[in-house]
């Protein structure tokens, strides 16, 4: 068997190859557009700088909220939800579950949480050695304890959670966005293509494929940006919606939600005016 390590890097490459193929698929989207459409096959120079002009703004904040939602670490939970060394010594002595969970109790004593396990416990992860924040979750994937956890989305090959949830969202806002404009403005040539009233060229392969792509990753992302619009209306992760956070009191799908409003700026900020900038503003 290959050592652990070698395994590891293997699996930490191929994670990697859905972003290449979604930059690849955005290259040849950016020449296929720019070149083949409104270069070669655009007769007029006045729609030409529109379409160009409004593309790159489409395309830039694409790019920009997709690798902010790339670069952006997970945040792990801080020192203080650590067990100090000797409490964390007398819990691995300790082979009884109730009286880890004594020791995990009065740690936490003190510490701001209010969510358990399903049978109540204090909620620890073993690997990373801390107790877990509301809503922190272990990712097995980036082998770590992320905060306010959502997913672990291979597309990005990254978790997404408290660091760069907005970033996520606003990634499929404006891919989606990319998407239709893309669609809408080609559409007219796609219809020429088939009325064979487009020049015999490479040019017009390309338009056709535009549209056909441009439409297919539309109708994928909508349903995915609408779901993550209704956990941001309700205060909810993925993986609180499939399995409901249990409070002291009991299991409470609504235990996090502050109200429409104040829900949509513990996501997006204060400030209304940064809501559509892929940066930190809150």
């Amino acid at each position: 068997m290959a050592p652990s390590h070698v395994v590891k890097y293997c699996q930490r490459g191929l994670s990697w190859i859905p972003v290449i193929f979604i930059n690849l698929v955005v290259c040849w989207s950016y020449y296929a557009y720019v070149l083949e459409l409104c270069i070669y096959t655009i007769p007029n120079t006045e729609e030409q700088v529109i379409y160009l002009v409004v593309f790159h703004v489409c395309f830039i904040m694409f790019m920009w909220s997709y690798w902010k939602t790339i670069i952006s670490k997970p945040i792990s939970p801080s020192k203080e939800f650590c067990l100090p060394k000797a409490e964390k010594e007398r819990y691995e002595r300790e082979e009884m579950p109730d009286a880890q969970q004594e020791i995990l109790k009065n740690a936490a004593r003190e510490l701001p949480m209010y969510t358990r396990t399903a049978s109540g416990a204090i909620r620890y992860c073993d690997p990373c050695q801390v107790i877990k924040p509301d809503r922190c979750h272990h990712c097995s994937t980036c082998d770590q304890c992320v905060l306010k956890m959502d997913h672990h989305c291979p597309w990005v090959n990254n978790c997404v959670g408290f660091s760069n949830y907005k970033f996520f969202v606003l990634f499929l806002a404006y891919s989606m966005l990319y998407c239709v404009f893309i669609a809408a403005t080609v559409l007219q040539y796609f219809i020429k293509f088939w009325t064979n009233q487009l020049p015999d060229t490479p040019a017009k392969f390309h338009v056709l494929f535009l549209f056909f792509v441009a439409a297919m990753f539309f109708i994928s992302i909508l349903s995915l940006f609408t779901y993550h619009i209704w956990l941001v209306a309700k205060n909810r992760t993925t993986i609180e919606a499939f399995r409901a956070p249990v409070f002291r009191h009991g299991p409470d799908k609504n235990g996090f939600t502050l109200g429409f409003r104040k829900n949509f700026t513990e996501v997006f900020g204060d400030q209304k005016k940064s809501w559509i900038l892929p940066i930190y503003s809150r």
